[in-house]
């Protein structure tokens, strides 16, 4: 079965074209390996759940790898503490049934955790889910690693706070006390949290004091290379035998990127599976007729992926077709220029101004465009993050401005007729 380019979810390198993370995971688990807690804060659709699954696997034979994704987990979860602790003790303990053969030995504990979960004890806190986890801790043969995905599902919620401060202070325990905990914790969103501390509590507050002061810094590349874009691109062609001139293919994509992964993917998925019916389309078009032969011929064409799609004027069109729809990811992005209107203000200034912007993190609204992904550090100055954002945020402003002006028109027109 042909593997396709995927843009919804995990990729799987069984079934997805995909960049290879061997250096990427390597970095990684040499964090893990000196006993790191850190997270992976990147703008959405960025490869982080694909990071954490190939990272999880690169680990197995080494640790007892905890992996939870807090997406799972309803609102109800956040209510309270006693809320949070019953609800992750229930992903937890289920996590550990899916690695049996990892918890000889624990049979007991896991069965009095099952037991304390099944009794719903409305005392049941934070303090007594971390009992069960530092026994977990200390009666397992691997060291565990804690891997939280999506921890932006809880970011309006105090008690999570309170669960990160709870970790930082067992890990501070490690070299001081001796306490068994975790060998590595992982957290990965888009906020960081200190973000999270912001939306929580007040600007001067959040200065003071965080959860999560513990965590080594992150310095990974999450981005895709020009490089790996081509290995990519190489395994396709070996596949499809398009006679596509790699390095060029590559070179536009990352020029046009600037390697992220959602954007390389969808013109890839775009350039496979839509240009060439939208080559048949105009070619049929022009002509005013199409005959059954001509049809068959292209349709031909289309199987055997035709060289005329992995071309500069098709990779021209898939652009043209990406800024044209309305995706999950640019939806996203549009949102938050209403979410933040300090943001909006900034990137405008940017782009219809011209205006030359420091890069300065400590800038809110500088943080927050880096953040979500619409700008990047070049030289120390705000720059787009890629040419397909900046065209994206330069059309939607101008249709604003239109709108605008065409209301402002309108308004004109009823007072004239009063």
């Amino acid at each position: 079965m042909k593997k396709s380019f995927n843009v919804t979810g995990l990729c799987i390198s069984e079934k997805h074209y995909m960049v290879d993370l061997t250096d990427r995971i390597s970095q990684i688990r040499k964090m893990v390996d000196a006993g790191d807690y850190f997270t992976i804060n990147c703008a959405r659709q960025y490869g982080k759940t694909t990071t954490l699954t190939a990272l999880a696997k690169a680990l197995d034979q080494d640790y007892l790898v905890v992996s939870l994704d807090f997406q799972v987990q309803g609102s109800a979860a956040f209510q309270n503490e006693n809320a949070f602790s019953l609800a992750f003790l229930k992903i937890f303990l289920r996590e550990m049934k899916r690695q049996e053969n990892k918890i000889i030995g624990m049979e007991e504990l896991i069965a009095e955790m099952q037991e304390a979960f099944q009794r719903r004890d409305g005392r049941f806190d934070l303090l007594a889910l971390f009992e069960y986890l530092l026994s977990v801790c200390g009666d397992s043969e691997k060291a565990l690693v804690l891997m939280i995905d999506e921890v932006d599902s809880a970011s309006t919620h105090q008690v999570f706070l309170d669960f990160l401060a709870q970790l930082r202070s067992y890990y501070l325990e490690r070299d001081t006390k001796g306490t068994k905990t975790f060998h590595s914790v992982i957290l990965a969103g888009v906020y960081d949290v200190k973000n999270l501390k912001r939306k929580l509590r007040s600007e001067d507050e959040h200065k003071r004091t965080s959860p999560w002061n513990i965590a080594a810094d992150f310095d990974v590349e999450m981005s895709l290379s020009e490089q790996g874009i081509a290995g990519m691109l190489r395994e396709y062609e070996e596949e499809c035998h398009t006679g596509m001139d790699i390095e060029e293919l590559a070179g536009l994509l990352y020029h046009y990127t600037s390697g992220y992964p959602y954007l390389v993917s969808r013109l890839c998925k775009l350039m496979d599976e839509k240009i060439c019916s939208t080559d048949i389309w105009k070619q049929s078009s022009d002509r005013g007729k199409a005959s059954a032969a001509v049809a068959e011929k292209y349709s031909t064409e289309i199987s055997g992926h035709s060289q005329n799609v992995w071309t500069k004027n098709s990779f021209l069109e898939a652009v043209r077709m990406l800024l044209s729809e309305n995706n999950m990811l640019f939806e996203s992005l549009i949102g938050k220029l209403s979410d933040y209107p300090e943001l909006n203000r900034m990137l405008r200034e940017l782009l219809f101004l011209g205006k030359s912007i420091t890069y300065s993190p400590t800038n809110p609204a500088i943080n927050l465009a880096s953040m979500f992904g619409f700008i990047k550090n070049e030289s120390g100055k705000a720059v787009p993050a890629n040419r397909i954002f900046d065209t994206l945020l330069y059309n939607h402003f101008l249709s604003e401005d239109e709108i605008h002006s065409l209301e402002i028109y309108k308004a004109s027109l009823q007072d004239k007729r009063k």
